[in-house]
Order: C-alpha cells, then sequence, then structure tokens
C-alpha cells in the first residue's frame, strides 16, 4: 500500500459514483448493443471520478488558502511552506530514485533555476545574506514541483487534484461576492481571530466593486488562483458529464475569479475561454492545434516585420485593464530589458533597478523578474521547465480519450499562466500554484515509461457511434 494514499474514509471524492464499473472483470462482463455501450461509457467516467489523492498534497493545496503568518525564530512562515519543508526530503528521495519516473531535463532546468539564484544572490549580497532567500526559492521551487512530480501519477491522480482546486474556488465564491459588495473581507476577519495573517488591503473600487483578494495578499493573486481552474474544471471535471453541467461548474470558477477585477486574471480566463471555443468548434479537425500554432507563428512574424513594436509589447497594451496599467507594463519591459542587458549575467539581486523616478520599485511581469534579479541562466532555466513540459505533453503521443481531454485542460490552463505572467508578478501562494501545476503533467509523459499496470489501467474505447464527444 502507498504510505502516502489516505484511508478510504478520508478519501476526498473516494465514494464510488452510482453505476461505476469497480473492476477489469466489471467491465468485460458487459451485454451487447447499443445501450449497454452508453452505459459502459458512462460507467467509465464514474470511474474517472473516484481518484483519491495523496495526504501531503491535499494538505498542501488547502495550506494555500490559509492566510496565517507564523513564525519560527526570525523566520516568517505560511501554511504551505511548512507542508513543503515537511516534504521535500521524502519527494527527492522519490525522484532520486526513480520512483516517480525517470529524470527528465525539466526537472534538470528547475536544479539549474535553484543552483543559479543561489550562485547570483552569493555573488550580489554575500554567502550570509544569500542562505535565506535561496533556501525559500528551493523550497518554493523544488519543494513545490517535486510535490506534484512524485505524488501525481495517473489520470485519477489528476482529477482528485482538480475536484479539490474547484472545491475550493466553490468554497471562497460566496466570501468574495460578499466582499464585492460590502468592502468587508469576511474571510480574512475570521483568520485573524486566531492567529496573525497578511493585512486587508483596500484598493480603489473598479466599476462599483471592491476588488476581491480574500485570503490572499492581493486581488492578482486570487484572480491568478481562481482563474487557473477554468479549463482544468471544463475538461477534467466534465469530461462526461452533460453540457449544461459542464458549463455550470466553470461558469461558477470564471465568476469568482472576475471578482478580482484585475486585468491579468481576465486576460488569462478570456485566452482559456477563446482556447476551450477553438477546441470545440473544430473538435472533428485532428490538426486543429497546428492551425492554431501556425496562425500565432503568422502573427509574429507580421509584429515584427510591420509594426515598430515587439509581440511583447503590443500583447500588454492591448490587454491591460486601462492605458495607464499598459504604459506602466510598457515601461517595466522597457526599462527591465536595460537592466538584464546591463548585467546579464548575475543580474542585481535584491538591489533597486534602474529606472525613472516616477515608477515603483514593483516589476509586475513575472516573465522578466528573474532575469533582472538573477541573470539570464535563471530565466531561461525557468522558462526551460516549463516549455519542457508543456511541448513534452504537447506532443505526446497514444494517449487514450479521457487522457488527452485531460491533456488539453492542462495545456490550456498553463497557456493562461503563461500569458498572464507578461502583466503580473506571481508571488507567494500562485508562485507555488504555478510551479506545482506545471508538475503535475509529467505523468501524461511518463504514460508508457514503466508505471505500474494499476496506476495506468488500460481502458477499453468507448463505441464512437454511441459514446458521448468528450473534447469540448
Amino acid at each position: 500500500m502507498n504510505r502516502f494514499a489516505p484511508s478510504k474514509a478520508s478519501r476526498p471524492g473516494g465514494r464510488l459514483q452510482r453505476g461505476a464499473v469497480t473492476s477489469p472483470r466489471a467491465s468485460s462482463m458487459r451485454a451487447v448493443g447499443p445501450q449497454s455501450d452508453r452505459r459502459q461509457t458512462n460507467g467509465q467516467a464514474a470511474t474517472a471520478a473516484s481518484g483519491s489523492l495523496k495526504w501531503p498534497v491535499f494538505l498542501f493545496l488547502i495550506s494555500l488558502a490559509i492566510p496565517w503568518i507564523i513564525a519560527i525564530g526570525p523566520l516568517r512562515l505560511s501554511a504551505y511552506r511548512l507542508v513543503l519543508i515537511a516534504m521535500i526530503v521524502p519527494c527527492l528521495a522519490m525522484w532520486m530514485s526513480g520512483k516517480a519516473g525517470r529524470i527528465r531535463l525539466p526537472d534538470i532546468a528547475l536544479v539549474v533555476y535553484c543552483l543559479w539564484c543561489f550562485i547570483s544572490i552569493v555573488t550580489v549580497h554575500g554567502t550570509a545574506f544569500a542562505l535565506e532567500p535561496a533556501g525559500i526559492i528551493f523550497i518554493e521551487t523544488m519543494g513545490a514541483y517535486l510535490l506534484a512530480r512524485c505524488l501525481i501519477r495517473s489520470a485519477d491522480d489528476f482529477h482528485a487534484m482538480v475536484l479539490l482546486l474547484y472545491r475550493m474556488v466553490l468554497v471562497l465564491a460566496p466570501f468574495a461576492i460578499i466582499e464585492a459588495y460590502t468592502g468587508r473581507n469576511v474571510l480574512l476577519q475570521i483568520f485573524s481571530t486566531v492567529a496573525p495573517t497578511s493585512p486587508d488591503i483596500y484598493m480603489d473600487p473598479r466599476w462599483g466593486l471592491r476588488r476581491v483578494h480574500a485570503v490572499f495578499e492581493h486581488p492578482i493573486l486570487f484572480g491568478v488562483i481562481a482563474s487557473s481552474v477554468f479549463a482544468l474544471t471544463h475538461l477534467v471535471l466534465g469530461y462526461g458529464r452533460s453540457l449544461p453541467r459542464r458549463w455550470f461548474a466553470t461558469g461558477i470558477v470564471a465568476f469568482t475569479a472576475f471578482m478580482s477585477l484585475s486585468a491579468g486574471p481576465i486576460t488569462a480566463l478570456t485566452a482559456q475561454g477563446l482556447l476551450l471555443g477553438w477546441n470545440w468548434i473544430l473538435r472533428n479537425v485532428r490538426q486543429r492545434w497546428k492551425i492554431l500554432t501556425g496562425f500565432f507563428a503568422l502573427a509574429f512574424v507580421a509584429a515584427e516585420l510591420l509594426t515598430n513594436r515587439s509581440l511583447p509589447v503590443i500583447f500588454i497594451s492591448h490587454f491591460a485593464f486601462d492605458e495607464e496599467s499598459a504604459f506602466v507594463r510598457i515601461a517595466i519591459w522597457r526599462y527591465g530589458s536595460e537592466s538584464v542587458m546591463n548585467h546579464p549575467l548575475f543580474g542585481i539581486g535584491f538591489n533597486e533597478w534602474a529606472r525613472p523616478p516616477w515608477m515603483t520599485s514593483s516589476i509586475d511581469m513575472f516573465w522578466i523578474i528573474d532575469a533582472i534579479r538573477h541573470g539570464l541562466v535563471a530565466e531561461l532555466a525557468i522558462m526551460g521547465a516549463f516549455f519542457g513540459v508543456f511541448l513534452g505533453v504537447a506532443f505526446k503521443q497514444g494517449l487514450d480519450e479521457r487522457t488527452s481531454a485531460y491533456r488539453t485542460g492542462f495545456l490550456i490552463a498553463l497557456t493562461g499562466f503563461f500569458l498572464v505572467g507578461w502583466t503580473v508578478y506571481f508571488w507567494n501562494a500562485a508562485y507555488v500554484l504555478f510551479i506545482f501545476l506545471i508538475g503535475s503533467g509529467v505523468w501524461i509523459l511518463d504514460i508508457d515509461a514503466g508505471e505500474p499496470a494499476a496506476r495506468h489501467p488500460k481502458r477499453q474505447r468507448p463505441n464512437r457511434r454511441t459514446a458521448p464527444r468528450h473534447d469540448t
């Protein structure tokens, strides 16, 4: 028995649904005919919804929504950091021993990222200063990645993870509505009666509503975390479900994330919605993603040849919440790029970066901040890890219908993160969830890499004349 597996009574979503196929023998003893094919397909979908979640993953995801600040000596820790600290050594041991599949290039890229961050901080600030920030970078990066890499090893694990994230958004939704319309952050007030929390910040309303940040430090973080579940809810939890039930759940996620009233999360929602629409409209076209990639390649070439602005600048200017936000983020890209060119190897560390006096020190752009702080090696390493998993999963062949649907949801969710990273900086819970989600898809690469048969059972292909489509 897996030592990380919870008991049957404690498994989230562990109860078998009505009509579920409970064993290979039961799945083979089916009647003949279209009606039995339909019952068999529904049974497979029910089985897919009954997976378990390892208790460290459960604790980690729940801890993301716990805003307590935990002081241990001079360290100020959070609940999710305590979980990652507790699990880093067991996960490293599993990863190095091959129990999580073979070591892959994205794994090495993140090791290089953490190592180079340490070297750059030592170079800029000295060894004594580097220990704490480099340690936190290692815990939050390798800890979150390996937790998913080692403990999400099948489609059932992946489904259970998405289900818990969806339920967390579902719990936050009514509190988000209260905060948006009344201006009171009820959740933070409740948590603060037990232990210290992050401050309840107030930002100027938009459209007459307060920008919701719930248990997180900023509305952007709330929006990024909630929006990350959008495509996953639609294609993972919605697999085998009717279209109304699928869109109802997806709509709850979209509405909750929208309460942040932040351009970045709304951009992520929009991009994911457009990709889901493309996937549904062209569901009968096998080459639909290659066609879309071709369109984007043409758009990139046209932008470079026909305009005097780079593609990031064009994207930022069209997807910022207002002209002022767009102007500031374009300035961040311009002066941040200059800083990288002036300090390409080790960056500037945590020192102030060169910018006009009217700009604040905030760098609201995830895909440039590592290059500014730690140099191009760190930036290329974390981008290499992201695209190593993304492209590897995208080009994986031989997947069954269910895994293919999960793969599409995973890739669309990561696309949302990638796009929003040009207008938003991921920190704290949003950062570790981003890294965790990257690691949560590596099991797709390992399906044919000698995994135990029980973790990747061979499912019968449903009758295409009677089975519902699951790629919408």
